[in-house]
């Protein structure tokens, strides 16, 4: 295959490279920005760790007067999850974590309040029964690890650990990232840095430092329509203030995605800040099982299901996730609604981020790794149409191309 430049005009001037098999992912990206009035984007995807598009445009923010380019970095929101998960593979391939242990093995002051027997693979999958916090968070308290870690010891959980999956949105970053810190000594970002970020020169931080500030993109958010159907989270939102739905996005100390302290502070579930690029370079690794930064054999596991399976209790609607990964979910006959799906190979994992802003996922299948980033939210809990569409001309523009 060809890498070609992209100079693609549509509403806007796309720029970067793509290797000629995916010039049809190229088109549809750029249609995204007239389609969905995108307002800034990074797109890549890695081939048996051959870079095969490398594509961005727009702006970034929505006053539109700075270009979106190459160097541009965007809030990962939950792809930040798969960082996450990766940390917690690493240390259990060295058999310095284990999924069946109960926490307290590493964590002992975390076995308060009914959640004695939670294992570490309950954190992991989900059904640990802290999706989110009922005490109230003091204002900056996100940005204060100890004290977010004081909370979560001392909170019951709203259901028996184990026996339920509901998706911990922020709270999962805590769990992890705090057993990292138990076993290592480092903390989540350091971690990551030094195992991750730093050995594959990838552009990802969780704890962004203050010289890359300002190459971030400033997030828009979602702006729902009248004739919008609420969803069923939406729906209990609103009507119940003690809900588990209103708690993940209200009972959050101040918490803003667009302010320099929350960019370099380590929220592990939501606050990675990152690029397309790197996305997909952290995932080439596992996509190819080259054994580089997990064995093969733990790299089968990732996309397992391990959650208890039917109806998410957070998100309300049917999850798949294995030990930190979300795996392909296809819920187009039975979600009433766009964003209900991740729709990847069999044996893929990754994750997607709040409101369509992200997504990364590798597939061994196909040797294929991805990563997306918008800084305009959407309405959807997983993805929707705008970046679907982009993962179905990858693999279709894979297999035409063999």
């Amino acid at each position: 295959m060809k890498k070609v430049e992209v100079q693609y005009k549509a509403s806007v001037q796309i720029n970067g490279y793509c290797h000629d098999d995916f010039q049809e992912v190229v088109e549809i990206f750029a249609e995204n920005f007239d389609r969905y009035s995108e307002i800034g984007s990074s797109l890549c995807v890695v081939v048996d760790g051959e870079m095969a598009v490398d594509i961005w445009g727009g702006h970034t923010s929505e006053q539109r007067t700075d270009q979106w380019n190459e160097d541009t970095l965007s809030v990962a929101f939950s792809s930040t999850k798969a960082a996450l998960a990766l940390c917690a593979h690493l240390l259990i391939d060295r058999e310095e974590l284990h999924p069946e242990d109960k926490v307290v093995k590493y964590w002992p002051e975390y076995g308060r309040s009914g959640k004695e027997e939670t294992t570490v693979g309950m954190i992991l999958n989900h059904t640990a029964g802290l999706p989110a916090l009922k005490t109230n968070v003091q204002e900056g308290g996100f940005y204060n690890w100890e004290y977010m870690i004081n909370l979560l010891e001392n909170e019951e959980p709203f259901w028996t650990p184990g026996q339920e999956t509901g998706y911990h949105m922020i709270t999962t970053g805590w769990l992890v990232g705090e057993l990292i810190r138990r076993i290592t000594g480092k903390s989540l970002g350091k971690f990551f840095e030094d195992e991750v970020s730093n050995p594959y020169n990838l552009e990802y931080w969780i704890g962004l430092p203050q010289s890359e500030v300002d190459r971030v993109a400033k997030v828009t958010p979602f702006s729902p329509s009248p004739s919008d159907k609420p969803s069923g989270f939406a729906q209990t939102f609103r009507k119940d203030p003690n809900s588990m739905q209103r708690l993940s996005l209200t009972n959050t100390g101040g918490y803003d995605y667009n302010a320099v302290e929350t960019y370099k502070a380590e929220i592990g579930g939501v606050g990675g800040i990152t690029n397309a690029r790197s996305l997909a370079g952290m995932m080439s690794p596992l996509a190819q099982n080259n054994e580089k930064l997990l064995s093969k054999d733990r790299v089968q596991r990732l996309s397992q299901l391990h959650s208890v399976p039917g109806k998410d209790k957070m998100l309300m609607l049917p999850t798949r996730f294995s030990e930190g990964f979300m795996i392909h979910m296809d819920n187009r006959a039975s979600f009433d609604g766009e964003g209900g799906s991740f729709i990847i190979g069999p044996n893929a994992f990754g994750h997607v981020g709040f409101g369509g802003s992200s997504a990364t996922f590798g597939d061994p299948d196909s040797k294929m790794s991805f990563g997306y980033t918008v800084n305009k939210l959407g309405g959807e809990y997983l993805i929707n149409e705008r970046c679907q569409s982009l993962i179905n001309a990858s693999y279709k523009s894979i297999y035409n191309g063999k």
